[in-house]
């Protein structure tokens, strides 16, 4: 490794256009690691900046700091993601992506009528939650939180 394959945490930061401070924190919960020169201080990887970047662009599509450390756990030696790589996690990321949009879509949908069964509105909750079946499945708005009611009149 050349002396030029390392860079400072500042350099890093630089090259992200991340704070200093949400480096270290990806570097404290395993997205990155840094070697220590002699004086201590901090030396990335060059490759680091993709792997900041693909974190970066994980979290925009709305993935947790453990979903995206999961994906990268999976390549060897904590290398950079390869476009090979990029494609097969991109799967995984479209199915999520895609439950996620359902979900919304769920929520868009029934804004107006029902809140999912909270409820709102007893008068056509006999269409929608008879006898408060979505009690049962537990608390909290639940047909908006993804559960199913096995009624099958309702929309």
């Amino acid at each position: 490794m050349r002396a030029s394959d390392l860079l400072s945490i500042g350099e890093i930061a630089r090259r992200t256009g991340l704070s200093v401070s949400a480096i270290r924190f990806y570097e404290e919960k395993g997205l990155v690691t840094s070697e220590r020169n002699a004086g201590g201080q901090r030396r990335f990887l060059r490759r680091d900046i993709r792997r900041l970047s693909f974190v970066l662009i994980a979290q925009k599509f709305g993935f947790t700091i453990g979903d995206i450390k999961k994906h990268l756990d999976t390549l060897p030696d904590g290398r950079t993601p390869t476009k090979a790589d990029w494609a097969k996690m991109s799967r995984t990321f479209r199915q999520e992506l895609d439950k996620q949009i359902d979900h919304l879509t769920r929520l868009r949908d029934r804004l107006d009528g029902c809140i999912g069964c909270g409820c709102l509105s007893l008068q056509s909750c006999a269409l929608y939650n008879p006898d408060d079946e979505a009690n049962t499945l537990g608390e909290g708005p639940r047909v908006l939180m993804g559960d199913e009611l096995t009624n099958t009149s309702k929309t």
